[in-house]
C-alpha cells in the first residue's frame, strides 16, 4: 500500500509541473523515511504553483502598458510575475479576446497592450458635439468621443490589408443592419455599420489578432465591441478614420 502511496505522489507531482504551473525540487526521502510523507507535500507544491501564471518573455513591457492603460488590477513593474500580475494580464487577454488567456506575457498580448497604450485619443480630432467614432489605422485601435471626451476607451481593431485599405477621412453612418450579408465574401457580418462603399463596422468572423489577414476594407471589431458600437451609433453619426495601416 506504502508504494502504491508513493508512487501516485510521484505521477501528481509530474503533472503538475508538465502542466506550467512551475518547476520545484523536492528533496528525496532517506531510505529510512516514511513514504506516508509525500502525498502531503505533493499538495503543497500544487497549491503554491497555483498561485502565479508562467513568466512570459514581455512580462516587464506587458506590466508597463497594462498599469498605463489601468482598469485591470494591481500590476507591479518588475518583470517578475505575481498572482497580482497574472490576473491582470489574464483579464485584460480576455477583454481582448486574446487566446489562451492564461496569463502569459507572449507576443500577442505585448503588441496588443503596446497598440493600446500607444493610441492617442487627442489626434482624432474628434466633433466637441455629439458621437465621432475613431479609427486609428497607424495602431489599429478604434474608440469612441462623445462632446470632445473619451466615451468609449480604445480597443483592437483590424482594417483592410495591401491592396484592401480602409480609406482615411471623415465619413458618416448611412446603414446599420444586426446581420448583414457580404455578396462578394460570402459571409454574414454581424453589427453591421456602414459608412463608405462597402466598408463598414462589423464583428470580425475569424480571430482578430491573426494580423496577417488583414480585412476588405471594413473595420473589424470583437463581439463585445461590435455590439456596443451598434447599441450607439445611428445613421448620420460621424466616423473618423486616420493614420495609415503599418504595411499598406
Amino acid at each position: 500500500m506504502k508504494r502504491v502511496t508513493a508512487r501516485l505522489a510521484t505521477a501528481v507531482l509530474a503533472a503538475v509541473v508538465g502542466g506550467g504551473l512551475g518547476v520545484f525540487a523536492l528533496t528525496p526521502a532517506s531510505a529510512g523515511a516514511a513514504v506516508k510523507s509525500a502525498p502531503v507535500t505533493t499538495m503543497v507544491v500544487t497549491k503554491a504553483a497555483a498561485k502565479a501564471c508562467a513568466t512570459g518573455k514581455y512580462q516587464k513591457q506587458v506590466e508597463a502598458y497594462i498599469k498605463k492603460i489601468g482598469g485591470y488590477g494591481t500590476v507591479t513593474v518588475d518583470g517578475k510575475q505575481s498572482a497580482a500580475d497574472c490576473a491582470a494580464i489574464v483579464k485584460f487577454q480576455k477583454r481582448f479576446g486574446i487566446q489562451p488567456a492564461a496569463g502569459l506575457a507572449g507576443p500577442t498580448t505585448y503588441k496588443v497592450a503596446q497598440r493600446l497604450a500607444w493610441t492617442n485619443t487627442a489626434s482624432c480630432k474628434a466633433k466637441k458635439t455629439g458621437i465621432t467614432f475613431c479609427v486609428d489605422l497607424s495602431h489599429q485601435t478604434t474608440f469612441v468621443m462623445k462632446d470632445g471626451k473619451v466615451y468609449l476607451k480604445p480597443t483592437v481593431t483590424r482594417t483592410g490589408m495591401d491592396g484592401y485599405e480602409t480609406p482615411a477621412g471623415t465619413f458618416k453612418i448611412n446603414k446599420r443592419t444586426k446581420k448583414e450579408w457580404s455578396d462578394p465574401y460570402k459571409v454574414w457580418l454581424p453589427y453591421w455599420q456602414r459608412f463608405i462603399g462597402g466598408r463598414g463596422f462589423h464583428q470580425t468572423t475569424t480571430y482578430i489578432h491573426d494580423m496577417w489577414r488583414g480585412s476588405h476594407g471594413c473595420v473589424n471589431l470583437l463581439q463585445a465591441d461590435a455590439a456596443k458600437y451598434y447599441s450607439i451609433g445611428k445613421i448620420g453619426s460621424t466616423v473618423k478614420v486616420f493614420g495609415r495601416r503599418p504595411g499598406t
